[in-house]
């Protein structure tokens, strides 16, 4: 019986690889998922369709043996997600304080819409469809994208979109169209009196 338990205890803590070698593996997936998921395109990070969805959970699988090896330790799972936490605090450590570093990592915002007009070429770029964008307008409460001033896709990913502001006539229309709505009231009003 003291023999399983040694035997449970070793498959279960000692890793099948060495130490460095999981370190290595952990940290080469890294930089290739971040460098692979930048150059697949902002829509990954932040816009999600059901096919990128699908991608990013089976890539997720597909990496595993990749940073484990031949190891099924718990041992080596929790250095491996150490080494994952660890260099991705460095990570982000650094470039909070290297923007221009960070900028070129990440790139700069892109405008998807301006003055309420869909820029097609902006949205081919980045492979964006005109109703994954009307949708993301439906969520934020805008009823057409001829309501949007500005849509912005900020680098990582996500989708920002400014309501247009009604211009000085608009609004002078809209005072008028009141004052005519009051005068109305006031003459139904003493017209039945």
């Amino acid at each position: 019986m003291n023999d399983t338990w040694h035997t449970i205890l070793q498959n279960m803590l000692v890793p099948g690889v060495p130490w460095l070698e999981k370190v290595l593996r952990t940290l080469a997936v890294y930089v290739f998922l971040l460098v692979g998921l930048r150059l697949a395109g902002r829509r990954e990070l932040g816009q999600l369709n059901p096919f990128d969805l699908v991608v990013l959970l089976v890539l997720s699988n597909t990496v595993q043996n990749a940073i484990i090896g031949n190891d099924n330790s718990v041992t080596g799972g929790l250095i491996g997600a150490f080494v994952l936490m660890a260099f991705n605090f460095v990570v982000v450590r650094f470039l909070y304080s290297h923007e221009k570093i960070d900028r070129i990592i990440e790139g700069d915002a892109i405008v998807l819409v301006e003055n309420g007009c869909v820029l097609k070429d902006a949205l081919d770029r980045e492979l964006i469809t005109v109703p994954e964008l009307e949708a993301v307008a439906h969520r934020q409460g805008f009823e057409s994208l001829g309501e949007v001033q500005r849509c912005i896709l900020e680098p990582g990913g996500t989708l920002a979109m400014f309501g247009r502001k009604p211009s000085t006539d608009e609004v002078r229309q809209g005072e008028l169209i009141a004052r005519l709505d009051e005068i109305k009231a006031l003459i139904a009003a003493r017209g039945t009196a």
